[in-house]
Parts: structure tokens; C-alpha cells; sequence
């Protein structure tokens, strides 16, 4: 195959050893100096090439074989970016499945899959024991250190480079969906497909080789040796975002540098608010990538107040197609005066396309079978462009409702509600599967919750429907503690309600300490769920 031709990620990082082989790739938190400073373990480029080359030929050497797939069990650290970046350049597929999503899930994902190998951490190897029939399809074991430092030592015969060469078309990993809507599903990512995220990403953004990122998302590290970007982990617990301590993670991006992050709302709405409550500011940030669920109002506002020199912004997409659009917190101020339904999020980026059709629950096989609305009218987002993968994972029943056939191209429905304006921006209004059909039509979760969200107590909430679909009555569930005032804060929220068209129909209301969300985000509202709750919940009617 021609030199030109080759679209392996892991060639990204062969360039930049070359490039910059001193500039730091990797930092890894291992505790605190004497004097309080974060002690990281540090890796250059050329060092970390060096390291992902003693991984390649490990996994050779415990039998990984080319084109092989093989389930990537490890915490976030040095261990996972070597070991998926050496499973690139031994042209392996990296299979990576979210633990978060409970272990019925996660093994039914695991047989629907079928890893050839397992390169996985002690419990991840111990799982794989328990549930023999799970991964009856592991041929090869590959273990790995639990530490989030272990380096190997370097083989023999290891040299850094480019490794195997893939064409753009080839298969490249199958990255599993959140299932917040559903059950999780394998997308299956071509190599085309990630060297063509890496442009998106480098020219919306104006991401620079040498510049220093912070992923609070751990698989977000894995695009930073491409990009050339130095990633600082943070100290986080995947399996518990929301539960991060907003210290360390401001402690980390004033002392590294940091200049670019990417994090879900719900982890940047705790970072605003402790830099608010003492008055920190973050000089060296360039850009905030906030993305997983709508930004709030609150943290579009409060964004300029501790990023002096950066801003906000707001990839829109999903694991099928990322990046899709982006918006800035600036786009989103000079909205500020409109009749806003639903959240804002950005014109299209270069190449990629995006309509708006009829909603319907179907597949649909072509694309001469969608009917286009127009600007301002709501309905069902698709989209097209290089970033768009093609297929779920030995799913066609799901590959057939998501994906439109357009001659040689295709079309992702994004399972999402939302419209474009006249000026091409689009907005989204809620996914599909949550929208609430009354006898009256239907009833979108974004319109109608940031109705609410302007009531204090009320900044996290989701619209349900009760009974069935085209006569499901509306009710919303607002995440806060209440007691003797529950029926006193209904009748507030029920007054707010009435005075936009979306929301006067809503009369009940039901109270939770705690929401179910997804692990991954810690944003995404699983609102079936309370759907499924609420029917034998009390709930508080209102006139």
C-alpha cells in the first residue's frame, strides 16, 4: 500500500515524535510533592512512541494478531493510551466498551462483539473468568498493571513508528454508545473516519501541536497524540464524575498550563461554581469543550468569569458523528435576545451536512424516502459528512433505523429533535425517543424544560409522559429535596408553566433528591426511566 494511503491513527504519533520528541506527550498524577504541587510521571513524545512500540510487541508477542479484536479493559492512565495506540500499529481494533453501563449490559456486549483478545487489567482478567461464555471468543490474554504509571520496559526489538498501514475504509474500532435511550450499541469506526475527526477538530478549534489538554472525558485522551497536544490526566473517577473534587481539577490546569478541556456540563457547572465561590480565575485555558448534554443558561453566563482568556464551546454529535456542530458562548450571548426553542448548537462544520426531516419511529431505506421540512419547522436531525460512521456493530435491525441510504453516501439520524434556522444554525430540541405525544401533538424535552429551568430550585428537571403514545399526559420531575412545600413549589412551577404555549398543559409534578443518569456525562437525564418511576410514584396535581 502507498505511503499516501495510509490512514492509521497511530501514524499521527510517529509524526509528532519526530516533530516534537521532547515536548511532554503524557503527565500522570502519582500523588503530592512535599509542597503541595501535583508529582506527575512524565512521558515526551518520543518516549511515549518508544513505550506504545514495547506494547505493540507485547501484544504480538501474547499472540494479538492484525485486524484481530481485542476488548480494551483498563483505567485511564499511560497503560490505555499505549496499549490502544499499540493496538493501531499492530493494525488491530481496539473494542471499548463502557463499564458504567452494568454488567448485563456490558457482557451482552462483550458476546455480540467477539473479542479475539483481552488486554485487560487483574479484575477485568478475573471477569472474563466468572463469565466464561461471555468471552468464549478470547483466544489471546494480554494483562496489564493496575497502576496507572507502569511503564514497560522496552523490547529489544521495539522501534517507534508509524506500524501498520490501514486504508481509510478499514476498520478501525467499535466505540459503544452510552445507551441512554437504549440498549448500547457498537459503532464501527473506519480509520477515514478518526484522521477525518482530527481535521474537524484541529480547524474548528484551532488546536496547535504544544498546547496542553485535560480530558475529564478518559477516551478523549486517545485523539491528543494525533493532535500533538500534551494530556494531563485528571484525577477522576470515571465510574464517578459527578463525585470529582473541583480542587484538584483547578489545581491541575493553573499548574500544567492547561489550555484546552473537554468535559461533560454537569463537571464544568461544579468547576464554575467553585472558581465563582472563590473568585478563581483559569488565565491559561484557551478553550472549554463542553459537550454530553445542553450547557445550561447558568454556565453560558458564567463561563466568561473564570476563563479570562478562553471560552466556552459546545460540540454538538454523538459516538455515530462527532464533531457535527459547534457553538461559542459569545454565538450563544448575541442569541441571548431571541425566542429561543430549544438549545443552540452552531452551523454545520466544513463538509458535513445536516436537515431536518419528518419524525417518524421507522426505517428509512433512502433518502428520496424523507420528507425535508423547512427552516423553523421541528423534526428529526440527520446528517451527513467524513466524520459519519456507516453501521452499529452485528446490529442491522439498528443499522437499518439509523442509517439513509444516499447513493454512496449516508445519512446518520441523530435520534435527536431540532430545527434550522434561517441562518443555517441548529438547534435541538430533545431526543426523539423522550418526546412526549399528547392528544394536542408533541412536546419536546429541551423546549419545555428551560421553561422551568428559570425557577431556582429547578435547574435540573425532565419532562415525562404518563399513559400511551398520541394521549400521553405531560408531567415534569424536578431533581431537589422538598417536604411540607412540595405542593407550594408545584403550584409555583405550575404559574411558571402557564405563561409559555409549550408548557401551559402541564399540571403534575413529582420530586426526586437524585436523578438517573448516564455514567459517561453524568448529564444525560435517562428520562424513561422516570417515566417507568412516576407511574407508581405520587405526584402532585396542580389547577
Amino acid at each position: 500500500m502507498p505511503a499516501a494511503a495510509n490512514a492509521n491513527i497511530a501514524r499521527h504519533l510517529a509524526t509528532m515524535a519526530a516533530a516534537q520528541p521532547l515536548t511532554p506527550a503524557l503527565k500522570i498524577p502519582r500523588g503530592r510533592t512535599r509542597a503541595g504541587a501535583i508529582d506527575y510521571l512524565t512521558l515526551n513524545f518520543a518516549e511515549l512512541a518508544t513505550e506504545v512500540a514495547a506494547w505493540e510487541a507485547r501484544l504480538s508477542a501474547r499472540g494479538v494478531r492484525r485486524g484481530d479484536r481485542a476488548l480494551l479493559m483498563v483505567k485511564p492512565g499511560l497503560p490505555l493510551i499505549a496499549a490502544a495506540f499499540g493496538l493501531f500499529q499492530l493494525g488491530a481494533v481496539p473494542v471499548i466498551i463502557d463499564p458504567g453501563m452494568g454488567l448485563k449490559h456490558f457482557l451482552a456486549c462483550v458476546v455480540r462483539t467477539r473479542p479475539r483478545a483481552l488486554v485487560g487489567i487483574p479484575l477485568a482478567q478475573m471477569v472474563s473468568r466468572v463469565f466464561p461464555r461471555a468471552f468464549g471468543s478470547v483466544a489471546a490474554r494480554v494483562p496489564v498493571p493496575n497502576s496507572l504509571t507502569a511503564r514497560l520496559a522496552p523490547a529489544a526489538d521495539a522501534r517507534a513508528g508509524a506500524g501498520a498501514s490501514n486504508a481509510p475504509e478499514d476498520l478501525a474500532a467499535i466505540l459503544f454508545t452510552s445507551g441512554s435511550t437504549g440498549a448500547p450499541k457498537g459503532v464501527c469506526y473506519e480509520h477515514g473516519m478518526f484522521d477525518a475527526q482530527i481535521g474537524l477538530l484541529r480547524a474548528a478549534y484551532g488546536i496547535a501541536p504544544g498546547e496542553v489538554d485535560l480530558p475529564l472525558l478518559p477516551i478523549f485522551a486517545l485523539f491528543n497524540p494525533a493532535l500533538g497536544m500534551t494530556s494531563v490526566i485528571p484525577e477522576i473517577d470515571p465510574r464517578r464524575p459527578a463525585a470529582v473534587d473541583p480542587a484538584k481539577i483547578v489545581q491541575a490546569i493553573r499548574q500544567e498550563g492547561v489550555t484546552n478541556s473537554f468535559g461533560s456540563p454537569t463537571l464544568w457547572r461544579i468547576i464554575s461554581d467553585h472558581c465563582h465561590e472563590r473568585k478563581i480565575a483559569l488565565p491559561s485555558l484557551r478553550r472549554v469543550l463542553c459537550a454530553g448534554a445542553p450547557v445550561p443558561a447558568a454556565l453560558w453566563r458564567s463561563a466568561a468569569d473564570f476563563l479570562p482568556n478562553g471560552q466556552l464551546h459546545s460540540p454538538y454529535g454523538a459516538t455515530e458523528a462527532l464533531p457535527v456542530s459547534t457553538i461559542s458562548a459569545a454565538e450563544v450571548a448575541d442569541l441571548a435576545g431571541a425566542a429561543a426553542r430549544g438549545a443552540p448548537v452552531g452551523r454545520p462544520l466544513a463538509g458535513i451536512s445536516a436537515r431536518i426531516i419528518a419524525i417518524t419511529d421507522g426505517p428509512i431505506a433512502a433518502r428520496a424516502d424523507a420528507h425535508e421540512l423547512p427552516p423553523g419547522e421541528i423534526g428529526e436531525i440527520i446528517v451527513r459528512g467524513p466524520v459519519v460512521t456507516k453501521e452499529y456493530d452485528a446490529l442491522p435491525e439498528a443499522t437499518a433505523l439509523a442509517k439513509i441510504a444516499d447513493g454512496a453516501a449516508c445519512w446518520h439520524r441523530m435520534g435527536d429533535c431540532g430545527y434550522l434556522d434561517r441562518d443555517g444554525r441548529l438547534w435541538f430540541c430533545g431526543r426523539k425517543a423522550e418526546r412526549v405525544e399528547t392528544a394536542a401533538g408533541p412536546l419536546h424535552t429541551e423546549i419545555c424544560e428551560q421553561v422551568f429551568r428559570a425557577h431556582p430550585r429547578a435547574h435540573r428537571c425532565a419532562l415525562i409522559g404518563l399513559g400511551p403514545r398520541g394521549r400521553q399526559e405531560p408531567a415534569l420531575v424536578v431533581q431537589t429535596k422538598v417536604a411540607g412545600e412540595a405542593s407550594a413549589l408545584a403550584a409555583e412551577l405550575r404559574a411558571l408553566g402557564r405563561l409559555n404555549p409549550a408548557t401551559a398543559g402541564i399540571r403534575r409534578f413529582y420530586f426526586r433528591p437524585a436523578f438517573p443518569v448516564d455514567v459517561r456525562h453524568n448529564a444525560k437525564i435517562h428520562r424513561l426511566t422516570l417515566a417507568r418511576w412516576a407511574v407508581t410514584a405520587r405526584g402532585h396535581e396542580t389547577t
